[in-house]
């Protein structure tokens, strides 16, 4: 039963944090911005004024599927933001020019996050692998090594955080700054821009409550085995 409730909670947190998005993401894609601009129009103002003319504006397929690329130095916009003109589709382009912007400044911890990603990707597909093996054949070193593999992974999901909420913050100062969003409009853009942060922090909890449950049945394994 504990197991049961365990498992329940895991699925909720990210389904309840998916949901306050999308609520609030629809409730502000209703809301018309000030200045009257689409959200392309904003990423290229953002960028400009901060010297990023050679990063792109580009239209993306999808909901909410707004990405930086710094591969190609691309701001993505899903079509709704990047032709909308409301407040949640410009606080959505300007969350995504913060990180064009955390990518010129050197931002520490997405230069770090960045040389996470092959690490975290091996980590995230092979951890259960190792802890599975160790977990059925009792061989604690298989188990040991699944689960620093999956602590890559969660790392990777902890340093997302800060530049996830750094890049909103960056977003705010800009839209505020050139007039984009105007008066109690700042108000809803943090409302957006908050609500969209739910989800990274909602996945960073679940990981690290996962591996301290599988931290705490190695203990248990290692116990055992010691004891035999």
């Amino acid at each position: 039963m504990s197991f049961l409730i365990y498992y329940l909670i895991l699925a909720i947190i990210p389904i309840w944090a998916q949901l306050k998005v999308k609520n609030t993401y629809s409730k502000y894609e209703k809301v018309a911005n000030a200045s009257g601009m689409t959200g392309a129009e904003v990423a290229r103002m953002i960028l400009d004024e901060n010297g990023l003319y050679h990063v792109k504006v580009l239209e993306h397929s999808g909901f909410l599927s707004d990405h930086y690329n710094p591969i190609n130095r691309t701001v993505n916009l899903s079509t709704a933001n990047y032709h909308g003109r409301s407040i949640a589709g410009a606080a959505v382009a300007a969350h995504e020019c913060g990180h064009a912007i955390q990518d010129k400044v050197n931002y520490g911890p997405l230069r770090f996050r960045h040389r996470l990603v092959p690490v975290a990707n091996i980590g995230s597909n092979a951890s259960w692998i190792f802890i599975l093996i160790g977990m059925f054949t009792h061989a604690t070193g298989m188990f040991l090594l699944g689960i620093i593999l999956m602590g890559l992974a969660v790392l990777f999901q902890l340093v997302t955080l800060p530049v996830e909420f750094n890049a909103s913050s960056r977003a705010l100062a800009q839209v505020t700054s050139l007039g984009i969003v105007r008066g109690g409009e700042e108000r809803e853009a943090r409302k957006v821009l908050s609500a969209a942060a739910l989800t990274y922090v909602a996945a960073a909890a679940v990981a690290v409550i996962e591996l301290l449950r599988l931290i705490l049945i190695f203990t248990n394994l290692n116990g055992n085995n010691n004891n035999n």
